[in-house]
């Protein structure tokens, strides 16, 4: 008997497309990250305070990922950033046709960084490229430290693991301050940096992480060499 893996031949169509984004990318300079989380963790707060931290010395763009609403890229509009908004209507993750398609409207030889919010679910989104240069959880301590347990795949493919809330530390149940290294448990490597959006924590770290992943595409992209 054989068998067909519809869910492969899906996500390799994407994959072509994912891998067109990741080349046209890097003829612009531009630099790309894709963040995931379960609603409400903060995306949208971190991209917010990365506006208001890089804003001056980048280009930033967003591609906002929500089933419903233009409300986040409305916040993203008012911190001084350029947001195209996707509704996936019901949809529980942005694809690469998607970004294909929300790429049309962004002036691509302005940005040096773009942000990809996808849609608030830590399961579907992590399996599709988007062309992206990096992959970022961020999870708040609010959310238990038993995250990376129950979804270990997205913990695993991730570059990166931005823990935030973390001002709450001290009112939170002890099994909070267990994330970073359940965490470390599903993916060894992974990169962690613990923020608050709230009081600043750890968000200097994160500025200087992101002005060296972009500065080094400025050096190697396309027309930015």
């Amino acid at each position: 008997m054989t068998v067909i893996s519809v869910k492969k031949s899906v996500t390799d169509a994407n994959d072509r497309v994912a891998q067109v984004l990741r080349t046209q990318f890097l003829s612009h300079g531009i630099w790309v990250l894709n963040l995931i989380s379960a609603p409400g963790a903060g995306k949208t707060a971190l991209i917010e305070k990365t506006i208001e931290g890089l804003g001056s010395d980048f280009g930033i763009g967003v591609i906002e990922g929500d089933p419903h609403t233009c409300l986040d890229s409305d916040r993203i509009h008012r911190a001084g950033a350029e947001a195209i908004q996707i509704n996936t209507r019901g949809g529980c993750h942005l694809d690469a046709i998607m970004i294909e398609n929300a790429l049309g409207k962004i002036h691509l030889p302005d940005i040096d960084l773009l942000f990809i919010e996808n849609v608030g679910n830590l399961l579907c989104p992590a399996v599709w490229d988007l062309g992206q240069d990096c992959t970022a959880v961020v999870s708040s301590l609010t959310e238990g430290g038993d995250k990376p347990f129950k979804y270990p795949d997205t913990f695993a493919r991730a570059d990166l693991l931005l823990i935030n809330k973390m001002d709450l530390l001290p009112h939170l149940p002890g099994s909070a301050s267990l994330l970073k290294p359940n965490a470390l448990k599903i993916h060894p490597g992974l990169t962690v940096f613990e923020i608050s959006c709230t009081n600043g924590t750890g968000l200097l770290q994160w500025y200087d992480w992101i002005r060296t992943k972009v500065e080094q595409r400025q050096k190697t992209g396309g027309c930015r060499a």
